[in-house]
């Protein structure tokens, strides 16, 4: 269903919550089944649409943003029952006779609003969560990538039930912040992150921010560098490096920072040829002015591979930058494209204090051997996840709770949390009369 009444929208949506439909654990087995049912039964449409837009390769789209949504269902499938049984609660002893216990109930109708970098994986993730909670949702799905959202809107209200599509673009999501929801969430930058935010805090609704930031990388000195280029270029250039989560910069420590740059030039030659732009494994930037964006960036240091750009192809190489200046444009707004950065710092303390200096990063990352070094990345910084010898990877981990801290965001979901951020944990206190 495509509608830009959003007050009717809304109104009709409140209604069906209030009927009780959405409640039953069997409504909302039905509803995670056609979401995976739409999953598999337009796959095609949706990686054609994922290709139009982000030029998006079939093996990474389904891996990214089919099979992840598709774990996310059934891991919740198989635990739902347990995740909505009511918790027992201690009664102090002053208070008794009497028994506690915690219940989890649906917040009502909530407002699920997409981005453009994973446009199928970041509106049905947080879908998965919404239904399962029992909840009605509104979704709107980014403007700018259109083939997709046209896609969502015309098959998502086929499968489920209790859900709608907005499509639009500011006017649209503008009209919808002006309504009452009972929770937000919304995946994107800082900026519109908080225009939501300020338009929720009209009807006080929570609200969910998924932003960004920028997330380093730590390597140390005794770190394979081989397997580390390997797993940094994966997280990296993964779509042309349009991810949250992406490695944003490497801060090399000691003398890893040469050898580091000459096995990622060899890891991106191994993954997309001697020239990415023939590659049929490497994506596109989702616009001309973000392709204008990032191409005024590559002079920002040493290209040791990459550095090339086409603006009529928005095509932006996997490039990597040395001798990059910590003050250089690139190291100040969050990347969100195909470059990386190399910083060289001294050691593990220069390293956590040019983190710590800087906003708290969605995700950081570290390649280390050592026990002592990960025990102070852990205990000394601050980050949304954390991740030892790998990037990017724990998304896929549905027991792991993903969200931001400070300007990276706020809230969290997947798995488990996904019920908890959907809907109010209510206390009961049964006290006997007599």
């Amino acid at each position: 269903m495509i509608s830009t009444d959003a007050a009717a929208v809304v109104d009709e949506l409140r209604e069906l919550f209030r009927s009780g439909v959405t409640k039953p654990v069997a409504w909302r087995r039905t509803q995670l089944t056609g979401l995976r049912t739409l999953l598999a039964e337009q796959e095609d449409v949706f990686l054609k649409a994922l290709y139009a837009d982000l030029r998006k390769n079939a093996v990474e789209a389904k891996r990214a943003e089919i099979a992840l949504v598709r774990n996310e269902i059934d891991h919740t499938l198989e635990n739902l029952d347990s995740w909505l049984t009511p918790e027992s609660a201690d009664i102090p002893r002053p208070l008794r006779p009497g028994d506690g216990r915690v219940v989890r109930e649906p917040l009502g109708v909530a407002l699920i609003i997409g981005p453009w970098n994973y446009p199928l994986q970041l509106v049905l993730a947080p879908l998965v969560g919404a239904l399962a909670a029992g909840n009605c949702a509104v979704v709107k799905p980014s403007e700018l990538s259109p083939n997709t959202s046209a896609a969502i809107a015309e098959h998502l209200p086929n499968y489920v039930e209790g859900v709608r599509v907005v499509e639009g673009a500011i006017p649209e999501t503008t009209a919808l912040l002006e309504q009452k929801f009972d929770t937000i969430f919304y995946t994107g930058n800082g900026t519109v992150g908080r225009i939501v935010m300020t338009a929720a805090a009209k009807h006080l609704t929570p609200v969910t921010l998924e932003l960004g930031g920028k997330s380093p990388a730590i390597v140390e000195p005794g770190a394979d560098l081989a397997v580390t280029a390997q797993r940094l270029a994966y997280g990296k250039f993964a779509n042309a490096g349009q991810t949250c989560v992406a490695p944003d910069y490497v801060l090399a420590i000691g003398d890893t920072g040469p050898k580091l740059a000459e096995h990622l030039a060899e890891t991106v030659g191994a993954m997309f040829g001697a020239d990415p732009a023939t590659s049929d494994s490497y994506g596109r930037i989702i616009s001309t002015r973000h392709h204008d964006r990032l191409a005024a960036l590559l002079d920002n240091g040493t290209a040791v591979v990459g550095g090339e750009a086409d603006r009529d192809e928005r095509y932006i190489a996997p490039t990597v930058l040395t001798g990059v200046s910590p003050d250089a444009p690139v190291m100040q707004d969050e990347i969100f494209g195909p470059i990386l950065p190399i910083i060289e710092v001294s050691d593990l303390d220069a390293a956590l204090a040019f983190v710590n200096e800087r906003d708290k990063p969605l995700a950081l990352y570290a390649f280390t051997e050592s026990d002592e070094t990960k025990r102070r990345i852990e205990t000394e910084t601050s980050s949304g996840g954390l991740v030892f010898g790998a990037a990017i990877i724990h998304l896929a981990a549905p027991d792991l709770p993903f969200g931001g801290v400070g300007e990276s965001g706020m809230g969290r979901y997947h798995g488990r949390y996904s019920i908890d951020n959907f809907s109010h944990v209510k206390a009961v206190l049964d006290k006997p009369l007599a």
